[in-house]
């Protein structure tokens, strides 16, 4: 009662009557072992667990750009650089740009994040065997210890991301042939380098007892591991909004009219919501299209259906999952292309997506990529299915409110959590660069 009541006094009317988050605490989260999130610092920044030991995890989640690669699509496998200077090996080009915007991985320790990827395709699943529900399906194995951690190592079987493309290297070799799992499998052939670095077997005794007892060192170790130290590293609630939660610290003027239309008129809080500011659902935006899509090697097209791609269902159509907002500020471009980078611009075309998709102006990063798909392939048509996908009724946004709007999304910044708990790190054992 006190907390609201110092609410009610703090904000102006009508804000008394929006419907906040209660404050994060610790409960929020899952305990963290600070020597299993050390070693995970470690293997976050390794490139050994690419392909052809040129991608770390680091290359496309990078604290310089908000654990984001500050690019609309990356590049992964064939690239260098980070961020906006990433640029293409020429020796080994990548073939095509990675389909989605690299999400963010800031508060993804916390419990309620059950679902991960833009299209939701790994969730965790009590009704299966292994908790979870990926594309391995049945083949998926134990040892996970969270959805978390399944979401971190799926990269690595990714030709464009990480693994390298057709006959490059021992891992991309296996994926191509279909083995992923078990005995010669990619996770295997991953977690065999890495056990025969001293220093790591070291550190993985020291941090699991099985390990210590004589088992092998497992890939959901390492999986597990990197899990731990995203937990940590990017934890973040400590924010001016959050002290504004905990014990009344008034928003800056600006911020304030902003998060009175954030929970209020603009209606952003209907899918903007709980504690992370999201609910872990889906919803079509339309979000203008570009780049290779998502479709299978023996596909032409480059649409990206989104959510459908993973249920099948005609309503779930160019729906993608809704982000937390957390540090949304640091995290550009945005959008799951990428295709706005200005959030003002990004917040106008959210309003009313329709109008804002057919006049979209492309505002992309994207380094240059020779003798790939055509960037801007979509065609008018695809655009209108893309609209019409579309439920959300349009909100009508002054210039004023979207500038208000965006200084309360900088009131969601936890620049501790920006600038992570313990960094990057000087070297790693493999003796491979850690790119900074």
């Amino acid at each position: 009662m006190l907390r609201q009541a110092i609410l009610a006094l703090t904000l102006a009317t009508p804000a008394f009557a929006l419907d906040l988050p209660a404050p994060v605490t610790d409960a929020a989260y899952a305990p963290v072992d600070r020597a299993e999130a050390a070693l995970g610092q470690l293997l976050f920044y390794d490139p050994i667990l690419s392909g052809n030991r040129t991608v770390s995890c680091g290359s496309c989640h990078h604290p310089r750009f908000g654990t984001s690669d500050g690019l609309s699509l990356g590049l992964g496998d064939g690239a260098t650089g980070l961020g906006p200077d990433r640029r293409i090996d020429p020796a080994n080009l990548p073939e095509q740009r990675i389909p989605r915007n690299s999400p963010a991985l800031f508060t993804l320790g916390a419990q309620e994040f059950t679902v991960m990827f833009h299209d939701g395709r790994i969730a965790a699943d009590p009704s299966r065997p292994s908790g979870l529900r990926t594309p391995l399906e049945d083949e998926m194995v134990m040892g996970f210890d969270s959805i978390l951690s399944a979401q971190t190592m799926f990269p690595v079987l990714s030709p464009d991301e990480m693994a390298g493309h057709y006959g490059e290297n021992e891992i991309s070799t296996a994926v191509r042939q279909g083995r992923l799992t078990g005995e010669g499998g990619a996770w295997s052939l991953i977690s065999d380098r890495v056990a025969a670095i001293p220093a790591y077997a070291e550190a993985f005794r020291a941090v699991y007892p099985e390990v210590a007892a004589g088992r092998a060192i497992a890939f959901t170790d390492i999986s597990n591991a990197i899990a731990a130290f995203i937990a940590f590293e990017w934890r973040a609630d400590n924010s001016a909004f959050d002290a504004l939660l905990r014990d009344g610290t008034p928003l800056a003027p600006a911020a304030a009219t902003g998060l009175d239309l954030f929970y209020g008129s603009a209606g952003c809080v209907s899918c903007h919501a709980g504690p992370f500011q999201t609910d872990h659902a889906f919803h079509a935006m339309g979000q203008p299209q570009f780049g290779p899509g998502k479709a299978a090697r023996f596909e032409s097209h480059q649409r990206d259906v989104g959510r459908m791609r993973v249920t099948g269902r005609a309503e779930d159509a160019y729906a993608f999952r809704t982000p937390s907002l957390r540090n949304v500020t640091a995290t550009g471009p945005w959008g799951h292309t990428g295709a706005f980078s200005d959030l003002a611009a990004f917040l106008r075309h959210h309003s009313d997506p329709v109008t804002g998709l057919a006049g979209y102006e492309p505002q992309a990063t994207l380094p240059d990529l020779p003798g790939a798909k055509p960037d801007w392939a979509t065609d008018g048509s695809e655009a209108a299915l893309i609209a019409a996908a579309v439920t959300r009724a349009p909100v009508a946004l002054s210039e004023l409110d979207v500038a208000a709007l965006v200084a309360f999304l900088g009131a969601l910044t936890d620049q501790g959590a920006i600038d992570g708990r313990l960094g990057i790190p000087e070297t790693v054992p493999s003796g491979l660069e850690v790119e900074r």
